[in-house]
């Protein structure tokens, strides 16, 4: 009796020196966060060079992902249209700058999810005039798929001076 007690309670010992299971991943917070600010640098950097392939690297090419952009009417779902919606910028705009400050970025404990906030300033030429978007809030979800970390949704904001009188918010 006492050898079979002895035998349960090695049993998984012994199962797990013969396991080929793999090696479960490590999480490491310091290498997911400059993996997921490199995405997002390679997102500015091929929107300001109209790179529509590097733009593909790193965003999701599923027809789940959505972007949101400024204007109303700007609610793109799938990559396809999320693809003829850049192009369309690329062809409106031209030497386009973007500048990044406020930018935070959270993972999920497992590493697999992330979400960031950040401002943008967008400067460009559009029909000859130069323009400029201050200010503009973006925030995001990454997905870590086949452990390369790709952007599943954007949504972009616009902040505006409400007037709201004092006397209705008393």
């Amino acid at each position: 009796m006492k050898k079979s007690i002895l035998l349960l309670l090695l049993l998984p010992l012994i199962s797990l020196q013969f396991c080929t299971c793999p090696e479960e991943a490590r999480y490491d917070p310091e290498q997911e966060m400059s993996a997921i600010r490199t995405v997002l640098e390679k997102y500015t950097i091929a929107r300001e060079n109209e790179d529509i392939l590097m733009i593909e690297e790193v965003w999701a090419t599923n027809e789940d992902i959505i972007l949101i952009g400024t204007d109303s009417d700007e609610h793109y779902l799938g990559w396809d249209e999320i693809r003829k919606a850049i192009q369309k910028q690329f062809g409106s705009f031209e030497n386009v700058l973007i500048s990044i400050t406020d930018q935070k970025i959270q993972t999920d404990r497992d590493g697999r999810t992330a979400w960031f906030s950040q401002t943008l300033n967008y400067n460009f030429i559009f029909d000859g005039e130069a323009m400029s978007f201050e200010g503009i809030r973006a925030t995001g979800v990454l997905d870590k798929q086949e452990e390369k970390w790709k952007i599943v949704q954007v949504h972009l904001s616009v902040p505006i001076e409400v007037e709201i009188d004092k006397e209705m918010t008393h």
